[in-house]
C-alpha cells in the first residue's frame, strides 16, 4: 500500500536553489477580511500607537507589527545574505515513515533544524537583530522557553555585535544546561526566570513561591530589563504579528517546492505555542484559502497541559504574567496561568498569536491538544525510521501527522500531509530519558484550575 522510492519521481529531499530563495516576507493580514484585533494600552484600553510601542520595540519592527495591509515586505539584503547560510531549508518526503505506517498517505515535513541554533527561530532572530543594529542600539533583551529562541537570538546578536540578555524559564534553565551554555558561548547573559533581579520577578515569586516559571513570567522580566537599560529594546520570538511575518519564509519556500514538483497538500500541520512556526508554515497557503484560490485543512497542535486554543477563552489579556505588556485579543488561558513543567518548553505560553486566534475563531483552521507521552511515542517512532531526532515541540505535529496518516490507512485515501519539523531534539535528552525510563507523566489542568485563571482576565 505504501509508497517507495521507486514508485515516485519525488526525491527524498526537495531543495530549492539559492536563486529561488524568497525575496520578500508575506503578510497574511493583508488577505484577512477581519484583521486581528489591535493590541491595547493597558492603562487607556486604546490601540497602542507607534510612539508607545517604540519605547519597548525597535522602530522598524513596530511598523511591521502595525501594518495590516502590505502583502509583501522586501527582505533587506543583509538578512538575505545571512539566510543563505542555511536557507532554503529542505522539504523532505517521509518515505520511511509512510512505509512504517503502511499508509497510502504522502507525508512531507519542512525541516528547520539545519542551522547552528537548531530551530526555525533564527528566521526572525536575525531580522530583529538586524533592525536593532540599524537603529543604533547597544543591545536587546528577550525571554526563552525551551531555549531555541534564546539560542537563535544570541547567535544573531553575536553576528551583529549586540549585547543580549535572555530570561530563560526556570524549569528549562535547569533541565537544559547545554542549551544555556550555547547561549553563553555566543555571548548572551542568561538568567533563570522568575528571578529576584527585577521587580516583576520578585512580585511573581512572592505570589507563586517555588514556581518553575512560564514564558509569561520571563516576558515580564525581559520587558522590564529593556525599558530600564539605556539604548536597549525588547524582542520577542513568537506571538507578535511581526514574528509571523518573518517566519513566512518557511511557508513561502514550502509553497515554492510544492509548485516545483506538482505537490498539492491536503493537510498542513504545525505545533502551536505562541504561533510563530505554525503561522509561518501556513501563511501563503492560508492566503490562497482566504482569496478563494484553494482549500486546505490546517491543524494547530498544542500540549494538553497548556491548551490555549482548545480550552482557552478568546478575549483581551495581558501578554505577560507581570502585566507590564500591552493587552492582546487572543485565545488565552489567562496570564496568571502557570503551566506544568512539561518538556515542550517552547509551547508553555498562556496565549496564542492574534493572527492565528482570529483565523481559528473564523473556522479557517482546526486545533487539537495532545498528551506528552503520546507525543514522545510519536517522536521515538519518527526518529527510528526517519533518522532525525525531533524537538519535543515539533513532535506534537508529528503525533497528529501520524494520526492523520493512520486515518488514511483506514479509509484508503491517499491524502498529502505536510507538517513542520521546527528543530532538533539534541538538547532535550532529559525529556527523552524520562520517556525511555517510563517516568514521564501527563498533566491536564482541571476546569477549576483554568477557571481560577479566567476569573482574573481583564474586565473592561
Amino acid at each position: 500500500m505504501a509508497n517507495s522510492f521507486h514508485s515516485s519521481d519525488i526525491p527524498y529531499k526537495i531543495y530549492l536553489s539559492e536563486d529561488e530563495l524568497p525575496q520578500a516576507w508575506y503578510n497574511v493580514r493583508a488577505d484577512m477580511k477581519t484583521k486581528p484585533a489591535p493590541i491595547l494600552n493597558p492603562a487607556t484600553h486604546q490601540p497602542c500607537t507607534f510612539e508607545e510601542l517604540s519605547h519597548v520595540f525597535c522602530d522598524e519592527l513596530v511598523k511591521q507589527e502595525l501594518d495590516n495591509d502590505t502583502a509583501y515586505i522586501p527582505i533587506p539584503q543583509p538578512i538575505l545574505d545571512f539566510y543563505r547560510m542555511y536557507r532554503p531549508s529542505p522539504l523532505i518526503r517521509a518515505y520511511f515513515l509512510e512505509k512504517e505506517l503502511d499508509t497510502p498517505a504522502k507525508i512531507y515535513y519542512k525541516f528547520e533544524g539545519n542551522n547552528t541554533s537548531g530551530s526555525h527561530k533564527l528566521n526572525s532572530a536575525v531580522a530583529q537583530a538586524y533592525y536593532a543594529k540599524q537603529q543604533g542600539l547597544d543591545g536587546v533583551t528577550t525571554e526563552t522557553g525551551a531555549g531555541q529562541w534564546g539560542t537563535a537570538l544570541s547567535m544573531a546578536c553575536s553576528f551583529f555585535n549586540l549585547a543580549c540578555h535572555v530570561y530563560m524559564v526556570k524549569c528549562s534553565y535547569e533541565q537544559k544546561p547545554h542549551r544555556r551554555e550555547v547561549m553563553r558561548t555566543f555571548g548572551a547573559e542568561v538568567t533563570p526566570s522568575p528571578s529576584d533581579t527585577t521587580e516583576a520577578g520578585r512580585r511573581i515569586l512572592q505570589a507563586h513561591p517555588g514556581t518553575t516559571g512560564s514564558l509569561g513570567c520571563a516576558i515580564s522580566e525581559a520587558v522590564e530589563k529593556a525599558i530600564t537599560t539605556p539604548n536597549t529594546r525588547y524582542v520577542l520570538g513568537s506571538v507578535l504579528s511581526l514574528v509571523s511575518l518573518h517566519q513566512s519564509i518557511i511557508g513561502l519556500e514550502t509553497q515554492a517546492a510544492c509548485k516545483k514538483y506538482g505537490i498539492k497538500p491536503d493537510i498542513i500541520i504545525g505545533c502551536a505555542g505562541g504561533g510563530s512556526n505554525l503561522s509561518g508554515l501556513i501563511a501563503p497557503f492560508m492566503g490562497e484559502q482566504l482569496r478563494g484560490e484553494a482549500k486546505y485543512r490546517f491543524i494547530a497542535v498544542e500540549p494538553a497541559s497548556c491548551p490555549s486554543f482548545t480550552r482557552g477563552k478568546y478575549a483581551y489579556d495581558f501578554c505577560d504574567t507581570g502585566h507590564v505588556c500591552p493587552l492582546a485579543k487572543m485565545y488565552t488561558l489567562g496570564s496568571d496561568f502557570i503551566p506544568s513543567a512539561n518538556h515542550a518548553g517552547g509551547l508553555r505560553y498562556h496565549g496564542m498569536s492574534s493572527i492565528l486566534s482570529e483565523l481559528y475563531a473564523e473556522g479557517q483552521m482546526e486545533a487539537v491538544a495532545v498528551e506528552q507521552t503520546s507525543v514522545f511515542a510519536a517522536a521515538r517512532q519518527f526518529a527510528r525510521v526517519e533518522g532525525n531526532l525531533p524537538a519535543p515541540e515539533s513532535s506534537h505535529a508529528i503525533r497528529v501527522a501520524i494520526d492523520e496518516a493512520l486515518k488514511c490507512k483506514k479509509t484508503g485515501e491517499a491524502k498529502t500531509i505536510i507538517f513542520g519539523l521546527t528543530g532538533t531534539g539534541f538538547f532535550d535528552m532529559t525529556a527523552y530519558k524520562n520517556f525511555n525510563d517510563g517516568t514521564m507523566t501527563d498533566y491536564i489542568p482541571t476546569d477549576a484550575e483554568l477557571q481560577r485563571s479566567f476569573d482574573l482576565l481583564p474586565k473592561f
